[in-house]
């Protein structure tokens, strides 16, 4: 009822027809987050695809300049030295067989998951698991690697995967309600230019359709897609 109440005074300090700028929405989205946490950002975009055609699939990995705000738990699949690396990089879980098993179980205390090449035999077959959560290792991601160490400070330093839904939108975190309005302008601008970059070559027409804004508990607010982009920046 509280939260009810809140999304009814947040759209009352707004016009839910107007298209406002990124500084303009990001303030709005601040006034409006009045709950009792932190509220994380949320920004949303409406790309000009169809991500059942694989030539037009966008997903990458971004680490933005100021972070999230949110502590990512890392869970890592290796063995020996490289486990020894991933323990030490701060990681949160890290395992093999075990860890698989854990998984299996419904046991999944990680929200990136990590593995070394000669674990995707064993990592692949809970793709039924890990894949539907967005879990599922990828080189393409560098989440595939050798490189633990890199891939884990990455992650705990954050980074944020983007994935396009059925419906051709990207969704992510950018932040928390009480980071400055400039470190939200950058860490939003910096994931709308990865995306950008990630434009699939079988995308048509305009690929930045619709943007908006919100915190967790806050109305969301349409933001002008040409403010987006680093370039727009004053």
């Amino acid at each position: 009822m509280a939260k009810n109440k809140r999304l009814t005074a947040g759209y009352e300090t707004f016009d839910r027809n107007k298209v406002y700028s990124l500084a303009e929405a990001i303030k709005l989205v601040k006034g409006n987050a009045r709950a009792k946490f932190d509220e994380t950002v949320e920004f949303s975009m409406n790309l000009g695809i169809d991500p059942r055609h694989a030539d037009q699939m966008v997903r990458g990995l971004i680490s933005l300049p100021n972070g999230t705000g949110k502590v990512l738990r890392v869970g890592v699949f290796a063995r020996g030295a490289k486990a020894e690396e991933a323990l030490a990089a701060g990681a949160d879980v890290v395992g093999a067989e075990d860890l698989a098993e854990k998984v299996q179980a419904g046991e999944i205390a990680f929200d990136r998951c990590i593995a070394t090449p000669d674990m995707m035999a064993l990592v692949g077959r809970l793709g039924k698991i890990l894949g539907p959560r967005g879990l599922m290792p990828n080189p393409k991601l560098g989440t595939v690697t050798m490189d633990v160490k890199g891939a884990v400070s990455a992650a705990k330093a954050g980074q944020v995967e983007f994935r396009a839904e059925k419906a051709g939108i990207i969704h992510a975190g950018v932040g928390k309600a009480s980071f400055d309005e400039e470190k939200l302008v950058e860490n939003i601008r910096a994931l709308a230019d990865a995306v950008t970059k990630a434009k699939p070559t079988g995308a048509k027409g305009t690929y930045l359709q619709k943007a908006a804004l919100s915190s967790s508990q806050g109305p969301g607010i349409r933001v002008d897609v040409s403010t987006l982009l680093a370039s727009a920046a004053q």
